[in-house]
């Protein structure tokens, strides 16, 4: 039976709020939870991106029992791969063990700021394989140093380290990534439910590994106005990761969707309050083999309506899928 997960959006709500939200996700009952880690939102529409990592620490306190994660984090441009195995092993300590670290080989859109260009997908596929060899070392204790093709590392130690370290997630979009995620990773992170990236993932060291997927939706009761909210902030999703991990920054994203329509939107996000609707449209990440999914509730000021009738309605169905 698949998992059903909640997705703390920090492109579309405060810190604060996301912490409150998560909270109710926790007693709403979904399983686990994941968070997204940017420095820009995708369009100004969503208008927030704070800092990831201070609102998991907050909501590794507030919460007592849902798993959380990143979804994803860049380990290879804005932070120095060092950098992030503290983060995470602090935040699994400080979750008393229910952290996950998700990573990826990121977009543009968050990486520029920092100043050093944005090299072809292979180049940040062998960044992503380095930077995960880092973590792991220091996840395991002791003195790391590594002199490598893109990353130093001189004399590092991490002084509070879990007895068992978080497990490791890797986003996977095409064979080369399911590749790195299989062979690298302890479990699957995708947007997609494609059943081709669950047996590339399985082939290469996946096997019997969690597969963790993820889909917007836009409930309200009035469907019009869920599609309107879903095409001024979610219309970017359609563009796919090969286009999405490549444009610069949120006025790109909106010349890039600007033709997009409403009913494009609604054709690949469930909207409205259709329960049937919904489990249809997530029916997939099960049928392709995703053990989890997560969904992403769009727009930030309609979390509590959301996890009300997640709770009473759709977790409910989708606990029968």
């Amino acid at each position: 039976m698949a998992q059903w997960g909640y997705t703390m959006m920090t492109e579309q709500a405060g810190p604060r709020q996301l912490v409150e939200d998560v909270v109710r996700a926790e007693q709403a009952g979904f399983d686990f939870s994941v968070s997204s880690d940017h420095y820009f939102p995708w369009l100004d529409a969503q208008g927030h991106s704070p800092y990831a990592w201070s609102v998991l620490g907050a909501a590794a306190h507030a919460t007592s029992r849902i798993p959380l994660m990143t979804f994803v984090t860049c380990p290879t441009f804005r932070y120095h791969p060092a950098v992030v195995a503290q983060k995470a092993a602090t935040l699994h300590l400080l979750s008393g063990g229910r952290f996950r670290l998700g990573l990826g080989a990121g977009e543009n859109l968050n990486e520029h700021v920092v100043g050093a260009g944005w090299p072809p997908v292979d180049v940040r596929h062998e960044m992503l394989q380095e930077a995960v060899d880092i973590i792991r070392a220091l996840l395991r204790g002791g003195y790391v140093n590594h002199r490598g093709p893109h990353f130093d590392v001189e004399s590092a130690k991490l002084w509070d380290v879990p007895d068992e370290p978080p497990p490791i997630g890797i986003a996977a979009s095409g064979p080369r990534s399911c590749e790195l995620a299989g062979r690298l990773g302890d479990l699957l992170v995708a947007t997609e439910p494609e059943a081709g990236l669950v047996r590339d993932f399985e082939r290469h060291g996946g096997a019997g590994k969690p597969r963790v997927g993820q889909l917007p939706v836009s409930y309200d009761p009035d469907r019009d106005t869920a599609i309107a909210r879903a095409h001024e902030q979610f219309r970017w999703f359609g563009g796919g990761w090969k286009v999405n991990s490549e444009l610069p920054g949120p006025a790109s994203f909106a010349a890039a969707t600007a033709y997009v329509r409403p009913e494009d939107v609604a054709e690949s996000v469930p909207c409205g309050d259709d329960v049937d609707e919904f489990t249809a449209r997530l029916r997939p990440f099960a049928e392709a083999g995703f053990t989890e999914i997560a969904l992403v509730q769009i727009g930030g000021d309609q979390q509590r309506p959301f996890l009300d009738w997640a709770e009473k309605t759709l977790l409910p169905a989708l606990r029968e899928l």
